[in-house]
C-alpha cells in the first residue's frame, strides 16, 4: 500500500498563507464592490435631485411672463396674482432640499391652477397665443417635474435599500451614509384647489 506524502511544515505554511491571501483579497474585492455601489447610488440620487431642481427653476422663470399676460386681460384679479407671486417667491426662498421644496412648490401648483382657471372667465385671454404658449410650456414643465420627482424617489428607494441591506449596511455605517428623504407632496397639495370668481 502506498502511503500519503506528508506535508512539510514549509508546505503547510505556504498553503495556509495562500488561503489567508485568497480570503483577504476576496474580502477587499467585496468591500470595494459595496463601496462602489454606494457611490453609484449616492451619485444617482444627487443627479436625480439636480433634474428636479432644473425643472423647478424652469417653472419659476416662466411664471412672471404668464402673470403679465393674464394681467393684461384680467387686471382686477389682484388676489390671484398676489397668490401666484407670493407662492413663487416662497419657492425661490425655500431651502434646496426635498423637504424644503415640496410644500412651497405644491402651493405654487395650486396658485397656478387658479391662474389658469381665470382663462375660463376671459375668452380673449383663452384665445391669446402668448397665454396659450406659456400655458402649454408650464404644463409640459409640470410633466417633467412629475417625471423627475418619480425618478428621484425611485433613486432614493434604491439608495435607502442599499444602505440598509446586509452586508452593505456595515460599509454604509462606517462611511456615515444615512437615509435620504423622499420628495413628497404635502396633504394640502393632494386636493384640487378651489377657484372662485
Amino acid at each position: 500500500s502506498r502511503s500519503r506524502p506528508r506535508l512539510t511544515p514549509y508546505t503547510a505554511l505556504m498553503l495556509l498563507l495562500t488561503l489567508v491571501i485568497v480570503i483577504v483579497v476576496a474580502v477587499i474585492a467585496v468591500g470595494v464592490a459595496m463601496y462602489n455601489g454606494l457611490i453609484r447610488s449616492k451619485n444617482q440620487v444627487e443627479n436625480a435631485w439636480s433634474q428636479i431642481d432644473v425643472q423647478l427653476k424652469r417653472r419659476l422663470d416662466l411664471i412672471p411672463n404668464l402673470v403679465d399676460t393674464v394681467k393684461g386681460y384680467a387686471a382686477h384679479e389682484q388676489e390671484t396674482f398676489q397668490q401666484v407671486i407670493a407662492a413663487r417667491n416662497a419657492a425661490i426662498d425655500a431651502p434646496n432640499t426635498p423637504a424644503g421644496q415640496a410644500a412651497p412648490n405644491d402651493t405654487l401648483t395650486g396658485a397656478l391652477g387658479k391662474l389658469f382657471a381665470l382663462s375660463e372667465a376671459y375668452p380673449e385671454l383663452k384665445a391669446n397665443q402668448n397665454f396659450l404658449a406659456l400655458q402649454e410650456e408650464l404644463t409640459a414643465t409640470e410633466g417633467r417635474v412629475a417625471y423627475a420627482r418619480q425618478f428621484y424617489n425611485d433613486s432614493i428607494l434604491d439608495y435607502n435599500n442599499k444602505i440598509e441591506s446586509v452586508p452593505t449596511v456595515f460599509v454604509a455605517k462606517m462611511l456615515g451614509y444615512q437615509q435620504r428623504e423622499y420628495f413628497e407632496a404635502d396633504e394640502a397639495a393632494r386636493t384640487a384647489p378651489g377657484v372662485g370668481f
